[in-house]
């Protein structure tokens, strides 16, 4: 009886503890908010991405029957094939928020130059040939729903789709074109029909392909060979009248555990700016969480033998060169010595209005390296760096490098009589500047992906730092061509036009 209560009580501590933590918010890592400039700027690089689209795509056949009185015959079939819209324009394009709702496009008094080959059969005769088509009083209106799936990719819905084509003009070519022009009016508005009732249909099916490329999002990205970053909405897009917010986890794991960071985001809010496209908010949960996963995978233990340290370190600076004289006076060592510098805790991220610092708590070993022998600890010493991390954007990443500001160094009690610890604050910390702070920053120079479309690149980047978070303002720019196609798939390297996807391996 009693075995079978404390199981009870068991299953009953455990549901409480999912109750618990499902119903716990979950709160962004990053924001990435654009604003109306944005769209308006979407709408410019726009026209180059469909001019690229409408060139690769095989639009639909158009094909139909007829039954034109003026030719006193029961029918004519005819097919249009091969397709090709040659040129374009929309000069009156428009995007606009539509609060807790989408995006509303609006195209008005658009045109189309189309050419295709043709093929006509009646119970009378049958014919092929080529046509040019020119459309004109193009109109379409159409509100893009942005929305998550259960994996965190983003997706498209199209709502209250209506789109039409005022007037066609169909000039036929070909050994009888004299004969067909002189009935091409009449045809007109059958085309013209059959085609309007395609357009919401095409429109919607490239909604679709784009909701393809982006279940295949890689929303989970390998860093390098200790993290990996969750890039995954965490809910449905927060849309304004000014601008939309996309909410997203922005958390490291260790590569080989996926298990969040034993402490919880907390809530930042992004202030109300519009002179740039777009604004990222970094919270310090982000950093911290990359701290915690790099600490967990080792990433901050360093380990520096004799050749090492003089084919690295003393190169770099002379006063290194004497600093590790000064250590070989101490000992008077007559074989070669390791240093380790190994991380005891993560370390702290700090952010402050125009401050951000990273405070280190590591522990300082140098030991003997006997053939021999197994290495013999010389002297170990816990000390506390405090650095300041610089920030910059550098392509589509965001580039932090470290400099020592000031650190505290501890002696176990045994070893202060032996040791001045003044004397050594000064050998660790020529160590720190010259020999460990340069490999850290030399690592951190591959940044960290920050999120954006395929051939959109950052410019006007500025950097603040904030109350709890960092907050990248932007503009975009659109490159029309590429050198490389690497084939990583990940958020800066989304292709939604052309169905391809292109990218760069993980460092």
């Amino acid at each position: 009886m009693c075995t079978k209560m404390v199981q009870v009580l068991w299953g009953c501590f455990l549901l409480w503890n999912l109750y618990i933590s499902s119903a716990q918010t979950i709160y962004p890592g990053i924001k990435a908010r654009a604003t109306q400039r944005a769209l308006d700027y979407g709408i410019q690089a726009g026209m180059e991405m469909i001019e690229q689209m409408v060139k690769e795509r095989n639009i639909q056949d158009l094909k139909g029957s007829e039954s034109p009185e003026f030719l006193k015959i029961y029918y004519v079939n005819y097919h249009f094939i091969n397709i090709k819209i040659n040129a374009f324009a929309l000069p009156n394009t428009s995007l606009a928020f539509v609060p807790g709702v989408g995006i509303r496009a609006l195209i008005n008094h658009g045109t189309a130059n189309i050419s295709t080959d043709w093929e006509i059969k009646s119970p009378l005769f049958q014919d092929t040939g080529g046509a040019d088509l020119f459309l004109s009083g193009v109109y379409f209106t159409g509100i893009v729903v942005l929305a998550q799936d259960d994996f965190g990719h983003p997706i498209l819905k199209l709502q209250d789709c209506y789109a039409q084509v005022s007037h066609n003009d169909i000039s036929f070519s070909g050994e009888l074109s004299v004969l067909y022009n002189s009935f091409a009016e009449p045809m007109e508005k059958p085309i013209l029909k059959n085609l309007n009732k395609m357009l919401c249909p095409i429109i919607t099916s490239e909604v679709e392909a784009v909701n393809a490329n982006l279940s295949r999002l890689e929303v989970l990205r390998k860093i390098d060979n200790y993290t990996l970053l969750d890039y995954s909405l965490i809910s449905s897009p927060e849309i304004t009248e000014n601008y939309i917010d996309l909410n997203l986890k922005g958390v490291f794991y260790p590569l080989e555990n996926l298990t969040d960071p034993p402490f919880s985001s907390v809530p930042f809010v992004l202030p109300e700016h519009n002179d740039s496209m777009i604004y990222i908010g970094i919270s310090e949960y982000f950093f911290k969480s990359a701290s915690y996963a790099y600490f967990t995978a080792g990433a901050f233990n360093v380990t520096l033998t004799t050749e090492e340290i003089f084919s690295h370190l003393i190169r770099n600076s002379q006063g290194l060169g004497n600093m590790l004289s000064r250590i070989a006076e101490l000992y008077i060592l007559s074989q070669p010595f390791m240093v380790q510098v190994l991380a005891t805790q993560p370390p702290v991220v700090n952010l402050l209005p125009g401050n951000f610092t990273l405070d280190i708590p590591a522990s300082f070993v140098i030991l003997t390296q006997s053939k021999n022998s197994t290495a013999e600890t010389i002297v170990s010493m816990d000390f506390v760096a405090s650095t300041n991390v610089a920030l910059a954007i550098l392509g589509q990443r965001l580039i932090c490098s470290l400099s020592l500001n000031r650190f505290h160094l501890s002696l176990p009690e045994s070893s202060r009589s032996n040791v001045e610890v003044l004397r050594f604050e000064n050998i660790l910390s020529s160590i720190l500047h010259f020999g460990v702070l340069p490999l850290a920053n030399a690592k951190l120079q591959q940044g960290f992906p920050l999120p954006n479309p395929h051939k959109i690149s950052f410019v006007n980047s500025d950097i603040e730092v904030l109350e709890g978070f960092l907050l990248i303002s932007t503009d975009l720019k659109y490159k029309t061509s590429l050198k490389q196609q690497p084939s990583f798939h990940g958020w800066e390297v989304l292709n939604l036009i052309s169905g391809q996807w292109r990218g760069k391996p993980a460092p």
